[in-house]
């Protein structure tokens, strides 16, 4: 109720038949004759807003037909009232239901105008207020009436089954409902008659009203006394569903056994009507887009006309959650401060100076141009190098909201863009999941595993990750859920892959490649130093105090236990570590208790027992660091905990025999070393064959046919074979070690061909030599892919002299420069130039045929 009520001078009339509106109750009135109608077509419908519309509610006198009905014939006292909602259709013809809650009395004066509809001019006769001070308290008779009206409507709603919504709603509302307005609430709910609600609604003086509602309470009460007698006895039988043995819904009961009507709460009318302007207010401080609030109230005036028990009901209604939940034009402020920004990136990660350089430029270009569309990163890396940890620091350096989705696996494509809402348990996709989370529009998404997206009978989520991913498409992003478009501009997608070959084409397109390459021997140093060391200390409840694991230790997990491109395993081995210290503090805490234990007489030991939750107080840094603390790890300790060395330098042992060289791999795991090993066997009954080994692919089987045949070729120019083909009489078998793994691309042709060589000529290749490069048939050597990985990766296995493609000296500027003056690269555009480079004393007589060949 509003702190005072002064309603118009002049107010249009509603006429109704057999019932009688009261001040603060609510009412469903049904509109069937002409003069109503014009009303509500001329007064009510086309408004934006009900509530503002204030109409008069005048009783009929029975006797007056219903379709001729006589404005004389009006009671004198009516109720003003606010018109709440209008329900009905215009087809095949009108039919409305106004559902009205009164506010006051009110006498009409003098009838302006009859036709189309009734207009009087009206006097207000009840002066509302919100306290319950209308009344003199010092009438002692008036506050005797209302404390014991009081008593009896508390007992009334007591008798009612309070698990009932609607009852519990009217307990809660009585609680708080001041006196004068008891009389006219209780009198609407309970079961009455006409002329007995007339005599309420003609009670203007408050003790009058109180003691003409009082006998229909007291009625009720013993109405109900009654009824539950009965049923005790068992001679009542209330109501039984139809089509099963459900628990009875009470209000029907109540209806059909005239108990409490309550007819502003029938069948969860109110709370219906309570939800659907919440929601309406909810829809128009969402601030959503044009189009979006045109099908959000298309949506609330299909589920105002809804009866609450139909499926769609809820349908609808979630459906309206979401549209309100989403953040249509709420966003976070970029924090622009591009010196902070190289601060906290350089805080979180070591090295990667080629993505922190790609931000900063983000950064710049944003505070330079405020409406720069989010870029869609692609970080591609092997497992372990950092990626989705980057994608975090770059929403905390940005100030925004990070949201992680996992696409390895996914093979629906309504993962992506959501479900039709014609299906039954449809939902939003992912993105718009996502946003609602965040409760923001322009958050750091990271997508996570793009590359292990599969096609699946439901369609292809890579397809509908295009319009994502397109800045030239993603402002008007359509779900099929929402079926509105949503603006994901301001997002900054970021991905994540292992692998680029296996991302479509038309994806791959629409990102920004960033390889982040494996980790060199001192950035892993620096990294478990300053990140991964601390971060096991803590998550085993250690301290420096208690463990140190000196840098030289570190470097020999490094180079000993660990061979990879990120720094996973790496972790694990620190924890390992820490797991094994902390048995070793542990028990050197109960080894102390004990001791203290068996220390003290029999007298001591009841006074440590009581005293033992102290010990941690007093003596925890004694027990938790007796003398050998803290515990150092060097060589010793680490065989110990860890175990003899995984990896050691075998690639002098594995060269010292002829048919063996080191070529350089890319893998998703990062780069790797593979021995190449050929052998061949005596076969005179027939022409020679080749073997191939290892579960090699197409390329690399087609790199080995191209490479024998050049050797074929060569061969008298290198001084292999003079009397004859290398195949005759000879069977050759090329094997690629770690055969589970499967091998592919044109990258290992100069080092099948050195490997070769090496066979039939009985030299040995240089042991600190590694190569790669494509081969072509005129014994050309073409580039190759993944440099800084292989290069890494040689390093790493004590590799220090690396053949590489002449055309791939560009890529040098990419690995690090301490790793650049440890190694010595050898650049090579001829066949020739790398077996003059991998053997000891080269092949000067081929060096000097192919320069002949080349001036001709």
């Amino acid at each position: 109720m509003a702190s005072s009520i002064t309603i118009p001078r002049r107010l249009p009339l509603l006429l109704v038949t057999d019932n009688v509106l009261l001040p603060g109750s609510s009412m469903r009135i049904p509109v069937r004759s002409i003069r109503n109608m014009n009303m509500i077509k001329s007064r009510l419908l086309g408004r934006n807003t009900l509530s503002s519309t204030v109409i008069g509610v005048i009783p009929k006198q029975q006797k007056a037909e219903l379709d001729d009905e006589e404005v004389t014939s009006l009671h004198p006292n009516g109720t003003a009232a606010v018109v709440v909602q209008i329900t009905g259709t215009n087809w095949p013809r009108p039919a409305y239901t106004l559902l009205v809650t009164g506010l006051c009395r009110f006498k009409v004066d003098k009838l302006l105008q009859e036709s189309p509809y009734p207009v009087a001019t009206v006097t207000q006769l009840d002066k509302l207020v919100a306290d319950d001070k209308v009344y003199d308290s010092s009438d002692e008779e008036l506050n005797s009436l209302a404390e014991n009206f009081r008593e009896q409507a508390a007992k009334l709603v007591e008798m009612l089954d309070v698990s009932i919504p609607v009852v519990a709603k009217l307990k809660r509302m009585l609680e708080s409902l001041p006196s004068q307005h008891l009389p006219d609430v209780c009198a609407a709910i309970v079961k009455s008659s006409y002329n007995e609600k007339l005599q309420v609604l003609d009670a203007i003086d408050l003790t009058e009203r109180f003691n003409k509602a009082l006998p229909l309470l007291m009625r009720q009460i013993e109405g109900l006394k009654l009824l539950q007698k009965a049923r005790k006895d068992g001679k009542v039988e209330i109501i039984t569903r139809r089509e099963s043995n459900r628990p009875i819904n009470m209000r029907q009961a109540f209806r059909k056994l005239n108990t409490p009507n309550l007819q502003d709460e029938d069948d969860g009318e109110n709370e219906d009507l309570d939800e659907i302007v919440d929601m309406e207010q909810k829809i128009k401080a969402s601030k959503m887009t044009e189009e979006a609030h045109k099908a959000a109230m298309k949506e609330l005036k299909r589920l105002k006309k809804m009866p609450q028990h139909m499926p769609e009901h809820a349908m609808i209604r979630n459906y309206l959650e979401l549209m309100v939940e989403l953040p249509w034009s709420k966003g976070t402020k970029d924090a622009l401060d591009i010196v902070q920004a190289r601060k906290d990136m350089d805080v979180d990660h070591y090295g990667l100076d080629k993505l922190k350089k790609r931000v900063l430029e983000y950064l710049a270009v944003r505070q330079l141009k405020n409406t720069l569309k989010g870029p869609i990163l692609c970080f591609v890396g092997a497992p372990g190098v950092g990626k989705t940890s980057l994608g975090k620091s770059i929403a905390n350096t940005l100030g925004r909201e990070f949201h992680r989705i996992a696409l390895g696996g996914v093979c629906d494509q309504s993962d992506i863009r959501g479900h039709r809402k014609t299906y039954i348990g449809s939902m939003p996709g992912r993105i718009i999941q996502g946003l609602k989370t965040v409760g923001v529009n322009n958050p750091v998404f990271l997508f996570d595993e793009i590359d292990k997206l599969s096609r699946g009978v439901h369609g292809d989520p890579a397809a509908a990750l295009l319009e994502v991913l397109d800045p030239e498409q993603n402002h008007s992003f359509v779900d099929h859920y929402l079926n509105v478009p949503f603006d994901l501009s301001q997002v900054l997608f970021i991905a994540t892959a292992n692998n680029m070959a296996t991302i479509p084409a038309a994806l791959l397109d629409r990102m920004e490649v960033i390889q982040i390459p494996g980790y060199t021997v001192e950035e892993k140093i620096h990294i478990a130093l300053r990140h991964l060391i601390p971060k096991q200390l803590q998550e085993h409840g250690l301290s420096e105090e208690k463990l140190q694991i000196p840098e030289d230790t570190v470097k020999m997990i490094v180079t000993n236990y660990t061979r990879e491109a990120g720094v996973r395993k790496l972790e694990r081995r620190l924890a390992a570590i820490c797991r094994a210290v902390a048995v070793r503090v542990a028990e050197g805490i109960s080894k102390s208790r004990h001791e203290k234990m068996e220390s003290l007489e029999g007298d001591k030991k009841e006074m440590l027992n009581d005293s033992l939750t102290d010990i941690d107080s007093h003596t925890a840094s004694t027990l938790a660091h007796p003398p050998e603390m803290p515990i150092v790890i060097d060589d010793a300790a680490l065989e110990d905990i860890l175990g003899p060395a995984v990896y050691e330098p075998e690639s002098k042992e594995r060269l010292q025999q002829p048919g063996v060289a080191v070529g350089l791999a890319w893998t998703a795991m990062g780069g790797e070393i593979m021995f190449v090993e050929a052998s061949r066997v005596e076969n005179t009954e027939r022409e020679g064959k080749l073997t191939l080994t290892g579960q090699l692919g197409d390329v690399m089987k087609e790199s080995a046919n191209l490479a024998l045949n050049w050797v074929r070729a060569h061969s008298k120019k290198l001084g292999l074979n003079l009397t004859g083909d290398l195949l005759s009489n000879t069977d050759i078998h090329i094997h690629f070690p770690a055969g589970a793994v499967g091998k592919d691309g044109p990258s290992a042709g100069v080092t099948i061909t050195t490997v070769l060589v090496s066979l039939f000529s009985g030299r040995c290749v240089r042991s600190d030599t590694a190569m790669t490069g494509e081969i072509t048939l005129r014994g050309l050597v073409l580039p190759v892919g993944g440099i800084k990985d292989k290069v890494l990766a040689a390093h790493r296995a004590g590799i220090n002299r690396i053949i590489l493609p002449k055309r791939n000296e560009k890529d040098l500027h990419e690995i690090p420069d301490n790793i650049r003056k440890d190694m010595c690269f050898i650049f090579a555009t001829k066949l020739a130039d790398v077996l003059n480079s991998a053997f000891q004393d080269g092949f000067p007589a081929l060096s000097a045929q192919v320069l002949t060949e080349s001036k001709l």
